[in-house]
């Protein structure tokens, strides 16, 4: 099933159960995903649609720093949950094992010798694994691996 036929089936079932943040944020990945089909000038591929559901959790990552600076809990919470619901359509993520197998074995493919390779480890890493790694904690972790080469 197709992730916007998906979040139209579960719009519809959020609508029906009257759950009020669930479907302001199926409404919002809707119109995020349209937007960015009209922007292609067709269907999204799968890395597509991911990379929109990241860009959206991004952004409520960044508003809850802001949110917590300002001592906004009640807002901070609100993004928090938005964040667990648009999270349900990403693919599962990796483990910190999982993660730091991968950082090892792409730094050993890249052939990364020292901290001024870490955009390219950052870029093989990002680019596999779109939607299943934090993009900081990728980068601490590469920072870390490649310190100590």
């Amino acid at each position: 099933m197709a992730l916007l036929d998906k979040i139209q089936k579960d719009l519809q079932d959020a609508m029906k159960a009257g759950d009020r943040t669930r479907l302001d944020v199926l409404r919002m990945l809707k119109a995020q995903l349209k937007n960015a089909e009209i922007e292609k000038g067709g269907p999204l591929s799968e890395e597509e649609e991911l990379q929109a559901l990241s860009t959206a959790i991004k952004r409520r990552r960044e508003s809850m720093e802001l949110y917590e600076k300002g001592g906004r809990t009640d807002l901070y919470e609100k993004e928090a949950r938005e964040i667990e619901i648009i999270q349900s359509y990403m693919p599962k993520p990796l483990s910190d094992e999982e993660l730091e197998e991968v950082v090892a074995k792409t730094i050993a493919e890249v052939g990364a010798t020292s901290p001024r390779d870490m955009g390219k480890v950052m870029k093989e890493i990002m680019s596999r694994y779109r939607g299943r790694v934090d993009g900081k904690k990728v980068q601490n972790l590469v920072r870390e691996k490649l310190s100590e080469l």
